[in-house]
């Protein structure tokens, strides 16, 4: 066939009218109805797309979470399935199995999950290994998911390096697309060395945590400052002298005793000294399942006592930060009552505070005050840029912002 420049022409002037309708159909599309398109046909960053901006209404922004969600557990589905039959998640050079059993019947809001670790730590595979056999058989429940992950590593902090973070994130958000887990009823719990990973891994990831139940470890150096939104019990044998064990964990009851004193709506605690038990507690220690059942997490609480340890985060629950500035050991103290936030305490210059429509009426203006001064006081617009990026975060239906402050604290 031969083209003539008038044949070229004709071309090229179809082509500029397909993409002008299809701009034009494009923009008489509302933001969401842009997002529904662009999650079935789109690539690249949402955040990139320029509906991704645009100022929502509440209707709008929760059609839009639900689009969202929706996609994300599809997109699970269809990468992840093969880590949930193996039984095993690899994140970089590190991988962990697990292994889970699921009781009871599943109640309307979704299963209940509990992650157990096992004791052993600075000692050879085998005997790491067999821990962790002994662990998947140690604890039974009227219902939930008992997940026993098998630790990456076999050394004396196996529980509490900073790769058991991200796998305990990775777990929870599959446990919730492929079992139906309810992300506020998330529990964890340990003994021995295992026990040890629970004291330092409650308070810093409390916002994915309903409870936690620490048996027979040891704390090392970690605060129990970010417990303060989460049910804590600790289990220890009165003669479980080793390391101290039994003396750091009365001085921790004290601690708690304290601070839930200073603060009565937080530090929700039970501590337990086992008369005449030493490391092994003969299972008494399974007093602690129906105390943490009792309890479901507010994923939106009005105080927030963030304390980093040497591993650090940079969100949580409706802060975060740079990562750049997310230090080791710094501690933040916010308060939500009404549309007023208040930052109490901050060791951080900037915070970055999420907002939802569960939390305040976005259609109202929302102060904020630091020290005394208010240096925000305007209403924060809902937006799917800040809904998909809160969601690709933490993979947490229920940590979804749809808008965000940032703000100097120092």
């Amino acid at each position: 066939m031969i083209f003539t420049r008038y044949s070229m022409a004709f071309i090229v002037g179809i082509g500029l009218l397909v993409t002008f309708f299809s701009a034009l159909t494009a923009s008489a599309q509302s933001p969401v109805e842009q997002l529904g398109t662009f999650l079935k046909n789109g690539q690249g960053e949402i955040a990139d797309q320029g509906f991704a901006s645009v100022a929502l209404d509440k209707a709008a922004a929760k059609e839009a979470h639900k689009l969202l969600w929706t996609n994300h557990v599809q997109r699970l589905k269809e990468t992840r399935g093969k880590e949930m039959a193996d039984k095993v998640i690899v994140l970089g050079k590190t991988k962990m199995k697990f292994h889970y059993q699921v009781f009871g019947q599943k109640p309307g809001g979704g299963r209940s999950l509990y992650i157990s670790m096992h004791g052993g730590g600075g000692a050879p595979a085998a005997v790491n290994d067999q821990q962790w056999e002994n662990q998947k058989r140690l604890y039974k429940l009227d219902e939930g998911v008992y997940l026993v992950p098998r630790a990456p590593t076999n050394t004396w902090n196996l529980w509490h390096q900073g790769h058991i973070d991200d796998f305990f994130a990775r777990l929870i958000e599959n446990m919730v697309v492929f079992e139906n887990v309810n992300p506020d009823r998330v529990y964890i719990m340990g003994y021995s060395a295992g026990g040890d990973g629970v004291y330092q891994l409650a308070p810093r990831m409390a916002d994915r945590l309903a409870a936690a139940a620490m048996m027979a470890g040891h704390p090392n150096e970690t605060s129990p400052l970010g417990l303060r939104n989460i049910g804590f019990t600790l289990h220890m044998g009165e003669r479980d002298s080793s390391y101290n064990r039994n003396t750091v964990a009365k001085k921790w009851k004290e601690q708690l005793a304290e601070l839930q004193k200073n603060d009565p709506q937080g530090y929700h605690h039970h501590v337990q000294i086992h008369a005449g038990k030493g490391h092994w507690m003969d299972r008494q220690d399974a007093v602690a399942i129906p105390w943490m059942a009792k309890i479901t997490r507010n994923p939106y609480p009005n105080k927030i006592v963030w304390k980093q340890d040497d591993v650090v985060h940079d969100r949580f629950y409706w802060l975060a930060v740079d990562k750049e500035l997310a230090g080791k050991r710094a501690e933040v103290v916010a308060t939500l009552k009404g549309q007023t936030i208040q930052i109490e305490k901050s060791d951080v210059a900037k915070l970055k505070i999420r907002l939802n429509d569960e939390m305040v009426d976005m259609e109202k203006p929302v102060k904020v005050i630091v020290g005394g001064k208010e240096v925000f006081n305007a209403k924060v617009s809902r937006n799917i840029g800040t809904l998909a990026r809160t969601l690709s975060e933490d993979g947490d239906p229920k940590a979804v912002y749809a808008g965000e402050i940032e703000v100097a604290v120092k």
